[in-house]
């Protein structure tokens, strides 16, 4: 499994021939979309208004909650209810991927519920916001890495060359996870990694991905 970011939430993961790509975006955001075709696109947050154009539906996208099914690869959508409102509503997902366990928090903005928590299981690998607002604060971020204890944490939503929005700096993140006496590694073009690699990580690693 080969995982590339590009920004914001959008992460490719490639799996041989078989491709997910989550939360895409576009040129407003004054970083440079995605240019491929996935087999698998996953959204954590939908307007409303997509349900009424059905020009905007793809086979190939997952915009809520349910389990799926993708060439192998499983799916568990869950809604954020607290979260969601009458404009938008937001899901997190589970997918399971080479016997990997991946997590994905999206545009989370505070801890989910009890039940989202137990539904997402015990992941490998999560993905999260590290820039603050407007999406989950650095300490509930913390408190979710603990609760889970994964394997790795692949940080999200944090400021970029070109993005036109404030976010914040990955290394008040590290800082906040790790204490700021603690050194962290630099940033990587990619990560690559198989299920018995991650037998041999004994505790949480935050692998930050250049875009």
């Amino acid at each position: 499994m080969v995982i590339t970011f590009y920004g914001e939430g959008c992460f490719k993961i490639q799996s041989g021939e078989f491709s997910v790509l989550t939360d895409p975006f576009d040129a407003q955001t004054g970083l440079t979309p995605p240019r491929f075709k996935a087999d698998l696109i996953l959204k954590t947050i939908t307007p409303i208004s997509f349900f009424g154009n059905k020009d905007s539906a793809s086979a190939l996208e997952i915009v809520g909650p349910g389990e799926y099914n993708v060439n192998g690869a499983d799916v568990s959508g869950f809604q954020l209810i607290k979260e969601s409102s009458k404009n938008f509503f937001k899901t997190a997902y589970s997918l399971k991927l080479e016997d990997i366990n991946l997590c994905f928090l999206g545009h989370i903005s505070e801890i989910p519920e009890p039940t989202v928590l137990e539904h997402l299981g015990e992941p490998d690998i999560i993905f999260l916001p590290a820039g603050g607002a407007p999406f989950m604060d650095l300490k509930s971020a913390v408190k979710i890495i603990k609760q889970f204890q994964p394997k790795i944490v692949i940080p999200s939503f944090f400021k970029v060359s070109s993005l036109k929005r404030k976010a914040g700096d990955v290394k008040d993140f590290l800082e906040e996870l790790n204490g700021a006496k603690e050194k962290t590694g630099e940033a990587v073009e990619k990560l690559t990694i198989k299920r018995k690699d991650l037998a041999e990580i004994k505790k949480t690693q935050v692998v930050v991905l250049k875009i």
